[in-house]
């Protein structure tokens, strides 16, 4: 079966169809879903699917794009939830920098706050982490060593295929693999695949982003990892069934799912 670690499913655009989607999903081996926490202003609905449905789990976490409302989020309320497997999606994203040179290192530093916040969350609940990095591998490694990450553990979402963060390997981290692989300009990622100890891949969509080929510009889905465990087949020259017996794997042992 295939895991899909990261999934948006308390997105506006799943309301419409979700019992078929996931439905969709387990018919082609997808058989677990987690939804990482980004919005708090969506937690609420996502526990409303995980209480729905078995195969479903989430995480609790904020985003560096929301982190206007970390202080607001109450984890002690949300995190012994039975179905919470981690902190997170937490972490750094400098893309969507704004404003003047000091306006920008004021956003910096308020990020690495938050994201710091959440490292020491997981470590004082025992939750591994789910990190969020986009133009900035080089401060989130930083952060992650110095607040001893290890700990815990986690996954880096959506792997930008930074060879610096390959080092986290030895550090108890994992690495989400998506669309993004299929991608015709993913040059970068494919090369940098097979460095990736393969006890320390995990599968995912960022559903409803980064639909993969062949359904790019098209709503992402559960189902789509299929196409990433293909895609994955193809460069390392493991057979799929393998690439889903190492990832589920990695993603029960990592979450502590049974």
């Amino acid at each position: 079966m295939i895991i899909d670690t990261h999934v948006h499913l308390d997105d506006a655009r799943y309301d419409e169809d979700l019992d078929v989607l996931l439905n969709r999903a387990r018919q082609g081996g997808v058989e677990r879903f987690i939804i990482p926490g980004a919005d708090p202003k969506t937690l609420e609905k996502a526990m409303s699917i995980v209480q729905k449905y078995e195969d479903v789990y989430f995480a609790l976490g904020v985003h560096p794009y929301d982190m206007q409302d970390f202080e607001a989020l109450d984890f002690e309320k949300y995190v012994h939830h039975k179905k919470c497997v981690a902190i997170g999606e937490c972490g750094l994203d400098y893309f969507r920098l704004e404003g003047s040179e000091q306006e920008k290192d004021a956003e910096k530093k308020r990020q690495k706050e938050v994201f710091a916040a959440q490292i020491e969350l997981a470590k004082k609940y025992k939750k591994p982490l789910i990190v969020h990095i986009r133009d900035a591998s080089r401060d989130s490694k930083e952060l992650l060593l110095k607040h001893n990450a290890k700990e815990v553990g986690g996954v880096l979402h959506c792997f930008n295929a930074d060879e610096e963060l390959l080092s986290l390997a030895k550090e108890g981290f994992y690495f989400g693999i998506g669309g993004v692989l299929t991608f015709s300009n993913a040059k970068k990622l494919v090369h940098v695949l097979p460095k990736i100890p393969h006890e320390k891949l995990l599968i995912e969509t960022d559903g409803p982003y980064l639909t993969p080929t062949p359904h790019r510009g098209k709503r992402n889905e559960p189902l789509y990892t299929t196409f990433v465990a293909k895609k994955m087949s193809e460069i390392l020259n493991i057979s799929e069934e393998k690439i889903e017996e190492i990832t589920t794997q990695n993603a029960l042992k990592l979450f502590n799912i049974f």
